[in-house]
């Protein structure tokens, strides 16, 4: 298998899929560890593998783009995206390491509530919802956010090399 090469360009959505995807080996290879020591239990390790490859697959920081790989692979779901990409600007808020990912958890919150009010109101039952245990709550954000930070990282590393080799450039004169 090639290593992705990300230094001196913008890496494409399919190099920021197969660098979130050769760390996900890594994270799951830490998390057996971590699990052979019991320093974490193993629906915790669940949670955290299953939310970063929902994450790695269709939360990516380019869903503010409309036509991006990630925002394809919700399908015909890729309607309730269009507002997002309306209302953030590509390689904003939504390239945000801490704020972008909490964009995207809310704005699905928001539409899930959404679809529980409606099946409430239709059924005019109450729908009752069970959280998971904290800690596996907080695998699964942690899940959420680790391949969003590293598409940012690539992005960011890609654009200071761009940059560096403009600058390294001599211009010429006419």
């Amino acid at each position: 298998m090639r290593i992705p090469r990300i230094v001196g360009r913008m890496p494409s959505g399919r190099t920021h899929l197969k660098i979130e995807a050769i760390l996900l080996f890594g994270w799951t290879a830490l998390a057996g560890y971590l699990l052979s020591i019991q320093a974490v239990t193993v629906d915790a390790v669940i949670a955290f593998v299953l939310a970063y490859a929902f994450s790695m697959l269709f939360l990516s920081p380019d869903l503010d783009l409309a036509r991006s790989r990630a925002s394809r692979r919700w399908g015909f779901a890729r309607v309730l995206w269009l507002p997002y990409a309306l209302l953030f600007r590509h390689r904003g808020l939504s390239h945000s390491p801490l704020l972008g990912p909490l964009t995207r958890i809310l704005y699905l919150l928001a539409i899930a509530l959404l679809v529980l009010l409606l099946v409430a109101l239709i059924s005019r039952r109450p729908i009752g919802v069970v959280l998971p245990p904290g800690h596996v709550v907080l695998a699964s954000l942690v899940g959420l956010y680790v391949p969003n930070v590293t598409h940012v990282t690539a992005d960011t590393i890609g654009s200071a090399a761009k940059r560096s080799r403009s600058r390294r450039r001599p211009r010429h004169r006419l």
